[in-house]
Order: structure tokens, then sequence, then C-alpha cells
């Protein structure tokens, strides 16, 4: 397929692309009851990964692209909670969540990275700038 937009040649989009097929298959395992509550809002938060990729890059400072960037972060860690959920209430299996973590984390870790590259001095997320261990997510501890 001929690549027309600027997005389409981000792999961290490409990856979110990906991700949403992994969840839309995962979400017809839920119950008919859940199809306009969790696996609604799960797709709904799937789409907005890849839209808010893709709608950034199509920005015309570092500071919007960033700023989608961080919305596409939401997103997955939206994703992520709501996927435990699904697995607490027995709609998937271990395995299922364990797949779609590993697959979901290497989006997290892109995103972020992605992030960092442009020179924003600040930021709302756990991507800092600025190194202030305060907000780096790695230095937190577990409660």
């Amino acid at each position: 397929m001929k690549t027309r937009f600027r997005f389409e040649k981000l792999e961290v989009w490409q990856d979110a692309r990906k991700i949403n097929q992994a969840i839309y298959r995962l979400v017809r395992k839920f119950p008919r009851e859940e199809f306009f509550a969790m696996t609604s809002q799960i797709r709904r938060a799937s789409i907005s990964v890849s839209s808010n990729i893709a709608e950034g890059s199509g920005r015309n400072s570092d500071k919007d692209f960033a700023h989608f960037l961080e919305q596409a972060y939401g997103s997955l860690m939206e994703i992520a909670s709501t996927f435990f959920l699904a697995f607490d209430e027995g709609y998937i299996t271990e395995n299922d969540l364990e797949s779609l973590f590993e697959v979901l984390e290497r989006l997290v870790k892109r995103t972020a990275s992605l992030n960092r590259s442009p020179f924003v001095p600040t930021s709302k997320t756990p991507f800092c700038r600025a190194k202030s261990p305060a907000l780096d997510p790695r230095l937190s501890t577990p409660s």
C-alpha cells in the first residue's frame, strides 16, 4: 500500500495499529453485557492511541506533537488498567493479559522515547524532559 501521510512512517503508529487489532480480537471474548461498557471503553482508548499519534504528527510544533503523544500515553495507561479489570472479571486469561502487556509495554516505551525526542521544556506525563527525580517513574518505589 502506498504511504500518503507522515504518520504512516512512524514505527510507533504502526505498532499502535497492531495493538488495535490485538485489542479488537481480545474484546470479542468479553460477554455481551459488556459491549456498551468495558468493550466500548477499551476500543475507544485503543483507537485514541493511534489517532493521537497521527494527529500529533500533523501539527506544526514539537510542543503540539508532544501534547498528542502524552494523550496517546494516557490512553495506553487506560487500556492497561481496563484490561486488569477484564482479567479480574474472568473475561480474559492470564496468558491473554501477559501477551497483550508485552506488546503494550513496548508501545509505551516507544511512545515515551519519541516524546522525549522533541525539544519541549515541560511535560505533564512521566516523560519528564528536565531530569527531576520526583517525576521519574523509574525511581518511584512501590507502596
